[in-house]
Protein backbone atom coordinates (compact mmCIF):
# COMPACT_ATOMS: atom_id res chain seq x y z
CA UNK A 1 0.00 0.00 0.00
CA UNK A 2 1.39 3.52 -1.01
CA UNK A 3 1.07 6.60 0.64
CA UNK A 4 -0.56 8.40 -2.20
CA UNK A 5 -3.70 5.81 -2.23
CA UNK A 6 -4.20 6.99 1.55
CA UNK A 7 -4.17 10.71 0.25
CA UNK A 8 -6.43 10.04 -2.45
CA UNK A 9 -8.95 8.26 -0.40
CA UNK A 10 -8.85 11.24 2.82
CA UNK A 11 -9.44 13.39 0.49
CA UNK A 12 -12.80 11.76 -1.23
CA UNK A 13 -13.39 10.38 2.63
CA UNK A 14 -13.63 14.44 3.04
CA UNK A 15 -15.04 15.38 0.25
CA UNK A 16 -17.53 12.66 -0.60
CA UNK A 17 -17.13 13.73 -4.49
CA UNK A 18 -14.68 12.67 -6.80
CA UNK A 19 -14.41 15.61 -9.16
CA UNK A 20 -14.28 17.70 -5.96
CA UNK A 21 -11.60 15.46 -4.46
CA UNK A 22 -9.36 15.41 -7.70
CA UNK A 23 -9.48 19.36 -8.03
CA UNK A 24 -7.87 19.40 -4.38
CA UNK A 25 -5.24 16.53 -5.43
CA UNK A 26 -4.78 18.76 -8.66
CA UNK A 27 -5.67 15.08 -11.10
CA UNK A 28 -8.40 14.43 -13.08
CA UNK A 29 -11.17 12.42 -11.86
CA UNK A 30 -11.24 9.37 -13.58
CA UNK A 31 -7.58 8.20 -12.19
CA UNK A 32 -8.61 9.48 -8.84
CA UNK A 33 -11.62 6.92 -9.05
CA UNK A 34 -9.17 4.06 -10.30
CA UNK A 35 -6.01 4.59 -7.69
CA UNK A 36 -9.46 4.33 -4.66
CA UNK A 37 -10.71 0.81 -6.52
CA UNK A 38 -6.68 -0.56 -6.30
CA UNK A 39 -6.73 0.39 -2.71
CA UNK A 40 -10.24 -1.52 -2.30
CA UNK A 41 -8.87 -4.40 -3.86
CA UNK A 42 -6.02 -4.56 -1.85
CA UNK A 43 -7.54 -4.17 1.27
CA UNK A 44 -10.13 -6.54 -0.16
CA UNK A 45 -12.77 -4.05 1.06
CA UNK A 46 -15.23 -1.51 -0.03
CA UNK A 47 -14.40 1.82 1.42
CA UNK A 48 -17.05 3.74 -0.77
CA UNK A 49 -20.80 3.28 -2.00
CA UNK A 50 -21.24 5.14 -5.52
CA UNK A 51 -24.54 6.22 -7.19
CA UNK A 52 -24.95 8.51 -9.56
CA UNK A 53 -25.40 11.79 -7.27
CA UNK A 54 -24.23 10.24 -3.93
CA UNK A 55 -20.81 9.07 -2.62
CA UNK A 56 -21.11 7.46 1.03
CA UNK A 57 -18.75 5.69 3.02
CA UNK A 58 -18.87 2.01 3.83
CA UNK A 59 -18.29 1.00 7.50
CA UNK A 60 -14.98 -0.37 6.07
CA UNK A 61 -14.45 2.97 5.08
CA UNK A 62 -15.51 4.86 8.26
CA UNK A 63 -13.15 2.57 10.13
CA UNK A 64 -10.06 3.48 7.51
CA UNK A 65 -10.46 6.51 7.45
CA UNK A 66 -9.12 7.32 11.36
CA UNK A 67 -6.18 5.14 10.75
CA UNK A 68 -5.49 6.68 7.66
CA UNK A 69 -5.21 10.93 8.90
CA UNK A 70 -3.00 9.01 11.14
CA UNK A 71 -0.73 7.76 9.58
CA UNK A 72 -0.65 10.85 7.13
CA UNK A 73 -0.06 12.90 10.12
CA UNK A 74 2.65 10.92 11.42
CA UNK A 75 4.07 11.13 8.46
CA UNK A 76 3.67 14.93 7.61
CA UNK A 77 5.15 15.79 10.49
CA UNK A 78 8.66 14.03 9.93
CA UNK A 79 10.26 17.33 8.24
CA UNK A 80 9.44 19.07 11.43
CA UNK A 81 9.84 16.84 13.84
CA UNK A 82 13.26 16.24 12.46
CA UNK A 83 13.54 19.84 12.72
CA UNK A 84 13.05 20.03 15.97
CA UNK A 85 15.40 17.52 17.19
CA UNK A 86 18.18 19.76 15.32
CA UNK A 87 17.25 22.75 15.34
CA UNK A 88 19.20 26.13 16.31
CA UNK A 89 18.49 28.17 19.47
CA UNK A 90 16.51 30.43 17.16
CA UNK A 91 14.69 29.18 14.21
CA UNK A 92 13.69 30.86 11.00
CA UNK A 93 9.83 30.29 10.15
CA UNK A 94 7.81 31.61 7.40
CA UNK A 95 3.69 32.55 7.57
CA UNK A 96 2.47 32.64 4.26
CA UNK A 97 0.65 35.57 2.49
CA UNK A 98 -1.98 35.89 0.15
CA UNK A 99 -2.58 38.79 -2.49
CA UNK A 100 -4.37 42.07 -1.20
CA UNK A 101 -3.52 42.15 2.62
CA UNK A 102 -4.88 44.32 4.31
CA UNK A 103 -2.38 46.66 6.06
CA UNK A 104 -3.85 46.63 9.66
CA UNK A 105 -3.83 42.94 9.40
CA UNK A 106 0.15 43.37 7.77
CA UNK A 107 0.75 45.40 10.88
CA UNK A 108 -0.23 42.72 13.33
CA UNK A 109 1.79 40.23 11.49
CA UNK A 110 5.01 42.54 12.15
CA UNK A 111 3.77 43.14 15.56
CA UNK A 112 3.88 38.80 16.00
CA UNK A 113 7.05 39.21 14.19
CA UNK A 114 8.38 41.29 17.13
CA UNK A 115 6.99 39.68 20.00
CA UNK A 116 9.07 36.16 18.49
CA UNK A 117 12.59 37.53 17.43
CA UNK A 118 14.34 36.13 20.04
CA UNK A 119 12.99 33.02 19.29
CA UNK A 120 11.74 33.41 16.12
CA UNK A 121 13.19 34.98 12.38
CA UNK A 122 9.46 35.09 10.90
CA UNK A 123 9.57 35.58 7.40
CA UNK A 124 6.52 36.21 4.90
CA UNK A 125 6.09 34.10 2.18
CA UNK A 126 3.22 34.54 -1.00
CA UNK A 127 0.93 32.64 -2.33
CA UNK A 128 -2.70 31.55 -3.30
CA UNK A 129 -4.65 30.48 -0.26
CA UNK A 130 -5.04 26.74 -1.63
CA UNK A 131 -1.56 26.73 -1.68
CA UNK A 132 -0.29 27.96 1.36
CA UNK A 133 -2.59 25.66 3.09
CA UNK A 134 -1.26 22.67 1.45
CA UNK A 135 2.44 24.00 2.52
CA UNK A 136 1.08 24.58 6.08
CA UNK A 137 -0.10 20.89 6.28
CA UNK A 138 2.88 19.77 5.13
CA UNK A 139 5.62 21.43 6.99
CA UNK A 140 7.15 24.17 4.96
CA UNK A 141 5.41 26.72 6.31
CA UNK A 142 4.35 27.23 9.99
CA UNK A 143 1.59 29.93 9.49
CA UNK A 144 -0.43 30.89 7.36
CA UNK A 145 -3.27 33.59 6.32
CA UNK A 146 -5.70 31.33 3.89
CA UNK A 147 -8.93 32.89 2.60
CA UNK A 148 -11.40 30.07 2.70
CA UNK A 149 -13.14 27.65 4.98
CA UNK A 150 -10.27 25.40 6.88
CA UNK A 151 -11.78 21.98 7.53
CA UNK A 152 -8.92 20.00 7.52
CA UNK A 153 -9.02 18.09 11.12
CA UNK A 154 -5.14 18.60 11.09
CA UNK A 155 -5.35 22.50 11.21
CA UNK A 156 -5.99 24.52 13.46
CA UNK A 157 -7.54 28.13 12.44
CA UNK A 158 -7.65 31.61 14.30
CA UNK A 159 -10.23 34.08 12.53
CA UNK A 160 -8.54 37.59 12.08
CA UNK A 161 -10.11 39.80 9.80
CA UNK A 162 -13.25 40.06 8.39
CA UNK A 163 -13.54 42.54 4.98
CA UNK A 164 -17.03 43.39 3.59
CA UNK A 165 -17.06 43.61 -0.26
CA UNK A 166 -18.45 45.82 -2.62
CA UNK A 167 -19.44 45.87 -6.58
CA UNK A 168 -16.90 47.12 -8.51
CA UNK A 169 -18.71 49.13 -11.29
CA UNK A 170 -18.62 51.41 -13.84
CA UNK A 171 -18.03 54.77 -12.33
CA UNK A 172 -20.13 57.08 -14.77
CA UNK A 173 -23.19 54.41 -14.99
CA UNK A 174 -23.62 54.97 -11.27
CA UNK A 175 -22.15 58.44 -10.32
CA UNK A 176 -23.61 60.00 -7.33
CA UNK A 177 -24.40 56.87 -5.86
CA UNK A 178 -23.84 55.65 -2.59
CA UNK A 179 -25.26 51.83 -2.87
CA UNK A 180 -26.22 49.88 -5.63
CA UNK A 181 -29.22 46.99 -5.72
CA UNK A 182 -28.15 43.35 -7.78
CA UNK A 183 -31.39 44.21 -9.20
CA UNK A 184 -29.37 46.71 -11.23
CA UNK A 185 -26.40 44.79 -12.20
CA UNK A 186 -28.69 42.01 -14.17
CA UNK A 187 -27.63 43.70 -17.25
CA UNK A 188 -23.92 43.44 -16.70
CA UNK A 189 -21.97 40.11 -16.94
CA UNK A 190 -20.22 39.41 -13.78
CA UNK A 191 -16.45 39.24 -14.24
CA UNK A 192 -14.60 37.07 -11.39
CA UNK A 193 -11.01 37.95 -10.22
CA UNK A 194 -8.32 36.35 -11.67
CA UNK A 195 -8.32 32.72 -10.97
CA UNK A 196 -5.16 31.86 -9.80
CA UNK A 197 -5.73 34.47 -6.62
CA UNK A 198 -9.49 34.15 -6.64
CA UNK A 199 -10.02 32.60 -2.79
CA UNK A 200 -12.54 29.61 -2.37
CA UNK A 201 -14.96 31.61 -0.98
CA UNK A 202 -15.67 33.17 -4.48
CA UNK A 203 -16.65 30.15 -5.76
CA UNK A 204 -19.37 29.98 -3.57
CA UNK A 205 -20.00 33.71 -4.21
CA UNK A 206 -20.49 32.92 -7.70
CA UNK A 207 -23.05 30.49 -7.16
CA UNK A 208 -25.02 33.14 -4.39
CA UNK A 209 -25.28 35.56 -7.30
CA UNK A 210 -26.74 33.18 -9.71
CA UNK A 211 -29.47 32.45 -7.81
CA UNK A 212 -30.10 36.00 -6.69
CA UNK A 213 -30.55 36.63 -10.40
CA UNK A 214 -27.02 37.43 -11.91
CA UNK A 215 -27.26 35.00 -15.06
CA UNK A 216 -24.44 36.69 -16.89
CA UNK A 217 -20.80 35.52 -16.89
CA UNK A 218 -17.59 36.87 -18.20
CA UNK A 219 -14.27 35.41 -18.26
CA UNK A 220 -11.20 36.69 -19.09
CA UNK A 221 -7.66 34.11 -19.57
CA UNK A 222 -4.31 35.13 -18.77
CA UNK A 223 -5.14 38.68 -17.34
CA UNK A 224 -4.95 39.79 -13.74
CA UNK A 225 -6.83 42.43 -11.66
CA UNK A 226 -5.83 45.34 -14.10
CA UNK A 227 -7.52 43.54 -16.48
CA UNK A 228 -10.25 42.72 -14.74
CA UNK A 229 -10.74 46.76 -14.07
CA UNK A 230 -10.21 47.22 -17.50
CA UNK A 231 -13.46 45.66 -18.42
CA UNK A 232 -15.32 47.00 -16.04
CA UNK A 233 -14.21 50.44 -16.98
CA UNK A 234 -15.03 49.92 -20.74
CA UNK A 235 -18.82 49.65 -18.93
CA UNK A 236 -19.17 45.53 -19.96
CA UNK A 237 -19.14 44.07 -17.00
CA UNK A 238 -19.57 44.09 -12.76
CA UNK A 239 -16.63 42.27 -10.04
CA UNK A 240 -17.05 42.18 -6.50
CA UNK A 241 -13.92 42.96 -4.46
CA UNK A 242 -12.94 44.78 -1.35
CA UNK A 243 -14.73 47.78 -0.19
CA UNK A 244 -12.31 49.21 2.09
CA UNK A 245 -10.42 52.10 0.33
CA UNK A 246 -7.21 51.15 2.61
CA UNK A 247 -7.30 47.72 1.02
CA UNK A 248 -4.47 47.04 -1.57
CA UNK A 249 -6.99 45.91 -4.08
CA UNK A 250 -8.19 49.72 -4.69
CA UNK A 251 -4.89 50.31 -6.15
CA UNK A 252 -6.06 48.61 -9.87
CA UNK A 253 -8.83 50.79 -9.98
CA UNK A 254 -8.99 52.50 -13.32
CA UNK A 255 -10.30 56.27 -13.68
CA UNK A 256 -14.18 54.83 -14.53
CA UNK A 257 -13.81 52.06 -11.80
CA UNK A 258 -15.83 52.77 -8.26
CA UNK A 259 -16.38 50.29 -5.77
CA UNK A 260 -20.37 51.10 -4.11
CA UNK A 261 -21.49 48.71 -1.15
CA UNK A 262 -24.62 46.63 -2.05
CA UNK A 263 -27.86 47.82 -0.59
CA UNK A 264 -29.55 44.27 -0.48
CA UNK A 265 -26.75 42.35 0.09
CA UNK A 266 -23.94 41.84 2.04
CA UNK A 267 -20.71 39.50 1.46
CA UNK A 268 -17.49 39.63 3.09
CA UNK A 269 -14.61 37.96 2.77
CA UNK A 270 -13.09 35.94 6.03
CA UNK A 271 -8.87 35.48 6.66
CA UNK A 272 -7.82 32.55 9.10
CA UNK A 273 -4.55 31.98 10.43
CA UNK A 274 -3.62 28.45 10.18
CA UNK A 275 -1.47 25.98 11.57
CA UNK A 276 -0.66 22.58 12.14
CA UNK A 277 -2.97 21.28 15.66
CA UNK A 278 -0.11 19.09 16.39
CA UNK A 279 3.14 21.66 15.90
CA UNK A 280 1.08 24.55 18.07
CA UNK A 281 0.09 21.95 21.10
CA UNK A 282 3.05 20.47 22.02
CA UNK A 283 5.28 21.02 19.34
CA UNK A 284 7.70 23.35 17.94
CA UNK A 285 5.64 26.06 17.37
CA UNK A 286 3.94 26.34 20.64
CA UNK A 287 5.80 29.44 21.56
CA UNK A 288 5.03 31.06 18.07
CA UNK A 289 1.51 29.94 18.32
CA UNK A 290 0.64 31.47 21.85
CA UNK A 291 2.13 34.81 20.70
CA UNK A 292 -0.14 34.61 17.42
CA UNK A 293 -3.63 34.06 19.98
CA UNK A 294 -1.85 36.97 22.14
CA UNK A 295 -1.65 39.71 19.14
CA UNK A 296 -4.68 38.14 17.12
CA UNK A 297 -7.04 38.25 19.92
CA UNK A 298 -10.01 40.25 18.27
CA UNK A 299 -10.53 39.93 14.85
CA UNK A 300 -10.75 42.78 12.79
CA UNK A 301 -13.35 44.37 10.60
CA UNK A 302 -13.19 46.68 7.43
Amino acid sequence: MELLHLRYFVAVAEELNFSAAARKLHMAASPLSQRIKDLEHELGQKLFDRSTHHVTLTPAGSALLPLARDVLDQVNAIPWRLREAARPQRSTVFLGMPAGVHPKLRDRVSALAEQVRERFGLKRWPGASPDLVDAVLDGRLALALARMPVTDPALDALPVMSERLGAVVPADRFAGRESVHLSELTDFAYLASPEESTPAYFEQLDHQLLTLGIKKRLKLPNTGYSGVSEIISSGLAFSISMLDEASPMQLYRLENVAVLPFADFHPQLDTNLVWRRDRGDSGDLTELVAAARGIFTEPLIS
